[in-house]
């Protein structure tokens, strides 16, 4: 009859550790919702806001815990080109306009890549979550990602 809330515990403490992790690994985080047709989803990001933390992104981390991501700001709208250099896990990319609209989505961007992952249009915002997340969410061009440096339309 104990297996249940020990389990619920345990799941609960590996969640607080994975966001700790992530927390001492990188930045803090702050809350984003993605707004898809398939409902509101709420994501932890981490914002990569100077060029350091720009550059630097997502490398050399060996995980990232389900429902965190990081949010690039760019500080202006134009054609932005990604990389997954020692980055080693696989990203999905949103590419996101000024007023928060989704404009392009790249899916599983392969860990360790030099490839450029380009824009193809002039963007603000680039929302990095694991590989996959993208398709659980139901992502789509078109959709809207909501967070406090996002100005509301």
């Amino acid at each position: 009859m104990l297996r249940k809330p020990l389990l619920v515990a345990a799941v609960a403490a590996a969640a607080v550790l994975g966001a700790a992790y992530f927390a001492i690994a990188g930045g803090d985080l702050s809350e984003a919702t993605l707004v898809t047709a398939t409902g509101r989803h709420p994501i932890e990001v981490e914002l990569a806001t100077t060029p350091d933390t720009r550059a630097t992104g997502l490398m050399n981390r060996e995980s990232m815990p389900a429902g965190q991501g990081m949010l690039f700001d760019f500080d202006e709208s134009r054609p932005v080109a990604m990389w997954m250099k020692n980055t080693l896990i696989p990203l999905d990319m949103l590419f996101i306009d000024e007023t928060g609209t989704v404009a392009t989505i790249k899916t599983n961007a392969q860990p360790l890549s030099l490839d450029t992952i380009p824009s193809g249009v002039p963007v603000r915002y680039v929302l990095e979550l694991n590989g996959g997340a993208a398709a659980r969410y139901g992502v789509a061009k078109g959709d809207r990602l909501e967070h406090e440096i996002i100005p509301s339309p």
